[in-house]
């Protein structure tokens, strides 16, 4: 009796344990021009990072299986240097299903293209949150709480806080890195930006658009398509907002990067008047592809 009431305790912390991991990520790793035996070397981190993303619980949270955040993880090692260290990029995309529909709306599609690391096969990658241990686990680590909070954001205004917190605790640790993408002076468009710009107050607007657009646009459109494209606008005007207060800034560029073909595709059946507005935010707000959002004007075959 003794020890079925054990393995039932156990199996119980087991199914606790598990519904509270937050990400469902899928991870590859791609190294054009590496030999046979770096690329056998990655296929095991590979393996390694699929479970550091995925068995780890990153917040205290309780998901659910069917509520963990979908998400990709692709690693491109460009080259090696040194015996241990690799460089490259590595792009993240997530996301998010739209209530009483089969369709999941693209939250991030990020390439980070300052990574590099140092990996010895079969390392165990060590993390903790108030350490700075490897530059490998702090990205990954960075990464993850990244998209927590924006998945928190598309729910609730500014939801996603204690995780981007989390996520500018490890940039704030990371200043004495030698491995670049932590530093204000670096570039004006890496880890440490990202985080200023989704803490500064000139780009709420972006963020308070993120759940708009989602919450109140997508989820309603099995209900009232009109309505919910209206709030869709609404968000695009606050993104329009943004813009005019700090043009060219990281934190928009990601969104219109992730967000460009969806809204082609959501706004090109629209009412005429509808599709002439948001051509024309979106044009203003994301020049460098208005060809892009003109095909939403575009007369559409019968």
């Amino acid at each position: 009796m003794q020890k079925i009431l054990t393995t039932l305790i156990l199996s119980l912390l087991f199914l606790i344990n598990v519904r509270g991991q937050e990400l469902q990520c899928m991870v590859q790793i791609s190294s054009p021009g590496m030999s046979e035996t770096d690329r056998q070397i990655l296929q095991t981190l590979q393996s390694s990072i699929y479970e550091f993303i995925n068995q780890r619980n990153w917040s205290e949270y309780q998901y659910k299986p069917e509520e963990r955040i979908e998400a990709s993880i692709l690693i491109t090692v460009n080259e090696k240097v040194g015996g241990d260290e690799y460089r490259g990029s590595i792009q993240v995309q997530t996301r998010r299903p739209i209530f009483k529909t089969s369709y999941s709306s693209p939250v991030i599609n990020h390439n980070d293209r300052d990574f590099s690391f140092r990996y010895v096969e079969n390392q165990t990658l060590e993390y903790a949150d108030n350490t700075f241990t490897s530059n490998l686990t702090s990205v990954l680590a960075f990464y993850a709480y990244v998209i927590i909070g924006f998945d928190f954001d598309t729910f609730t205004p500014m939801g996603g806080n204690p995780y981007f917190e989390k996520a500018q605790a490890i940039v704030n640790l990371a200043q004495n890195a030698t491995e670049k993408g932590w530093k204000s002076f670096e570039g004006q468009r890496n880890r440490y930006w990202l985080m200023e710009n989704i803490f500064n107050s000139q780009y709420a607007n972006a963020r308070q658009a993120l759940y708009t657009y989602h919450r109140l646009g997508f989820d309603a459109m099995s209900d009232n398509m009109d309505m919910a494209r209206s709030q869709v606008v609404a968000a695009l005007e606050m993104l329009q907002r943004t813009h005019r207060q700090r043009p060219g800034s990281y934190l928009m560029s990601i969104i219109m990067i992730t967000k460009g073909d969806e809204l082609v595709n959501l706004f090109t059946p629209a009412p005429d008047m509808e599709k002439n507005q948001v051509v024309q935010i979106l044009s203003e707000i994301d020049p460098a592809n208005s060809a892009k959002y003109r095909r939403i004007s575009q007369p559409q075959r019968q």
